[in-house]
C-alpha cells in the first residue's frame, strides 16, 4: 500500500539524525514534528523565529500567538526561544541547519528543486524561505507524493518548473518510494505497493541502482 502522508512523515522522522537542526517546510512536512521522539534530540526551527518547537498543538494548548511559518498552532517545548525574522533567516543562508524538509512540485534526478511556482498563469507564486533553505540546510529532503493528479511523474529527468534550487536535493520520500540523489544517479532505497522494477519503469529510470 502507498503511505498516507502521516505515515509518510513517520518514515521522514525515524530518518532525521538525533540532534539535528532542523526545518519543517509549509504542508505535510510540518507532520514530521508529531512523530519525532522525544528523545530524538532534534531542535525543530521556524522561519518566523522559532527554535525548539514541538508538535501541533490541540484543544486548550492553542495559542493563536504560538504557530510555525504555515500559521498552524504548535507547542513549545523546553529552552525554545524566539528572535527576529531576520535573524532566522541569517540561521537558514549561514549554513546552521543540519536538514530541511520542504514539498515539490518536482525534483529532478540531479537533485534540482521546484516546489515555488507551477509557471501556470494565474497561479500564485509562494517561494517564502525555500530559496534559503534549499542552499542553507546541509541536507535538503523533499517530502511529496511521487505522481500528480494526472498520473505524471514528479521524480523527473529535469524539471520543467521555475527551479528553487540546483542540485541541491539529497533524499526524496514519497508514498510510494524513497530516493537518495547523488551525482545524478536516483538509488531507491523502499518502495511501497509496487515493485522497484515496476516504479523504475514510471519514472522512466535506466535500472534500478
Amino acid at each position: 500500500m502507498a503511505l498516507s502522508p502521516d505515515e509518510l512523515a513517520a518514515v521522514v522522522a525515524r530518518d532525521i539524525p538525533a540532534g539535528s537542526y532542523v526545518n519543517l517546510g509549509i504542508g505535510h512536512p510540518t507532520k514530521v514534528a508529531d512523530h519525532l521522539p522525544a528523545d530524538s534530540g532534534v531542535v525543530l526551527h521556524t522561519e518566523n523565529g522559532m527554535l525548539n518547537m514541538g508538535r501541533a498543538a490541540t484543544g486548550d494548548e492553542i495559542d493563536p500567538d504560538l504557530t510555525n511559518a504555515g500559521k498552524v498552532p504548535v507547542t513549545e517545548l523546553p529552552g525554545a526561544s524566539y528572535f527576529h525574522h531576520a535573524d532566522s533567516f541569517a540561521m537558514m543562508r549561514g549554513g546552521h541547519l543540519d536538514v530541511c524538509v520542504l514539498g515539490a512540485y518536482q525534483v529532478a534526478f540531479n537533485g534540482d528543486l521546484a516546489n515555488w511556482h507551477t509557471g501556470r498563469p494565474g497561479d500564485i507564486p509562494a517561494v517564502g524561505g525555500a530559496m534559503d533553505l534549499a542552499i542553507g540546510a546541509k541536507d535538503v529532503y523533499v517530502m511529496m507524493t511521487l505522481f500528480a493528479k494526472n498520473g505524471s511523474p514528479k521524480l523527473v529527468p529535469a524539471c520543467t518548473y521555475p527551479l528553487t534550487g540546483r542540485g541541491c536535493v539529497s533524499r526524496v520520500y514519497t508514498d510510494h518510494g524513497i530516493f537518495d540523489l547523488a551525482g545524478g544517479e536516483v538509488r531507491m532505497l523502499q518502495t511501497y505497493g509496487t515493485s522497484a522494477e515496476d516504479l523504475s519503469a514510471r519514472l522512466g529510470l535506466d535500472r534500478v541502482t
